[in-house]
């Protein structure tokens, strides 16, 4: 395959890397996607919520032994790529470039609703923008506002914590581990808890910027992910004790809810106030991720070559970046894509399907395959039993994206 454009920096270390990757995964996901799954799986959340981790573990392990051996920026675009061969390098960099473009949209919008209902498009606009030249100005500054974000989405989650769990309202029978929501619900629950897990792939999309790759990845990405799936079964058990899993499911805001609840309404304004800070958060890492997809996919000339330009000084794919900031900010302006959890989860776990098909390649001891293999199967149990619609629509864009790497292929072919 021909290569273009430079080289990017290699300056982050592991406690960089890891940073990065909780303020992927702690971000606007644990505020909002509690609810539906509660929803889905009633009783059953916390069942959910382990096999998301099951899942998300096995993701992260294939994705780390990859991203060792393929430290560069892309990550599981590259990794089938290489090992599978171009077409499913191809899918798995369409699968997350277009989810996670949603994604993003998303997430600027959860910014303007909680910022200001009123002008939620204005307000998503301006984040959006705001936050694109920030990834302009280089990747250390990204990891610099991404460690500050964390530090304030931690205090105002542990605040959540320890007023629920401290409350009078807070009860423990509460926590029932049965699945009311029978199998389908949990595996819903789990499919729609994935989508606050995945920020773990950031790590290994910005493996070329990462100081000595093979040993800061395979460490950053499972702490990262660990220290996530503490947080959030602290979070998911201290909003249960006070709320219920009926409750929470009914909950539009169900962690401000269930400070209310606790008896300290005062605290909802500062919850508000951590939501938004937590989208800033996701939509920062969100739009570093699919820029640095969109750079080696420009490479490779399955879009168009300029994205694949690196600046000079500060030494960031700045076209591919102010690229996926446009398509975004014209998205958070005129649709409300609020509704793209599903569709994205789907996206996610297809690319995350082709991690595991890739790390499955890498040994033929049968030891080494389980955990590619289990994470493989959850990939594609989860896609299919998200929420009808998105399942759909999420087929429908992986095929569009095949037909169109078909006619590319047909075009060179008669071309040559």
């Amino acid at each position: 395959m021909t290569r273009s454009g430079a080289e990017l920096r290699r300056t982050l270390g592991v406690k960089d890397a890891v940073v990065i990757g909780l303020g992927s995964m702690i971000g606007a996901g644990i505020f909002a996607a509690l609810g539906p799954a509660a929803h889905a799986a009633g009783s059953g959340l916390m069942l959910g919520l382990a096999v998301a981790a099951v899942v998300a573990y096995c993701n992260a392990t294939s994705s780390a032994r990859l991203a060792a051996l393929y430290p560069a920026s892309g990550g599981t675009y590259v990794y089938g790529r290489e090992r599978l061969g171009p077409f499913w390098g191809y899918l798995a960099g369409w699968s997350f470039v277009v989810g996670k473009t949603a994604s993003c949209a998303a997430m600027a919008l959860t910014v303007g609703t909680y910022v200001w209902p009123g002008q939620a498009h204005a307000v998503a606009v301006a984040a959006v923008v705001a936050l694109t030249a920030v990834n302009y100005g280089g990747v250390q500054k990204s990891a610099w506002l991404t460690r500050a974000i964390v530090a304030v989405v931690l205090a105002v989650l542990a605040c959540v914590v320890v007023v629920c769990l401290g409350s009078g309202s807070s009860d423990a029978g509460r926590l029932d581990v049965g699945a009311s929501g029978g199998v389908g619900g949990v595996l819903q629950a789990a499919g729609l808890l994935f989508f606050a897990f995945a920020g773990y792939a950031r790590i290994a999309t910005l493996g070329e910027e990462v100081r000595d790759p093979a040993r800061t990845i395979p460490r950053a990405i499972p702490l990262a992910l660990g220290i996530t799936l503490v947080v959030y079964a602290c979070v998911a058990v201290a909003v249960l004790s006070v709320l219920g899993a009926d409750g929470l499911g009914r909950a539009a805001a169900p962690l401000a809810e269930a400070v209310r609840e606790a008896g300290v309404p005062g605290l909802v304004p500062v919850v508000r106030a951590g939501a938004a800070v937590a989208a800033l958060g996701s939509l920062l890492a969100l739009i570093l991720g699919v820029s640095r997809t969109t750079l080696a996919m420009a490479r490779d000339r399955h879009l168009p070559g300029a994205l694949a330009a690196v600046h000079p000084r500060f030494q960031v794919p700045h076209r591919a970046e102010l690229a996926v900031g446009a398509v975004v900010a014209v998205l958070a302006a005129t649709v409300d894509v609020r509704g793209a959890i599903g569709f994205s989860s789907f996206g996610v776990l297809a690319y995350y399907a082709v991690a595991n098909a890739s790390a499955w390649t890498l040994g033929s001891a049968p030891m080494a395959r389980v955990v590619p293999s289990v994470g493989l199967l959850g990939c594609v149990v989860l896609a299919f039993a998200l929420p009808g619609m998105s399942v759909v629509v999420g087929a429908g864009v992986l095929a569009v994206g095949a037909v169109a790497y078909g006619v590319r292929r047909l075009v060179a072919g008669r071309g040559q």
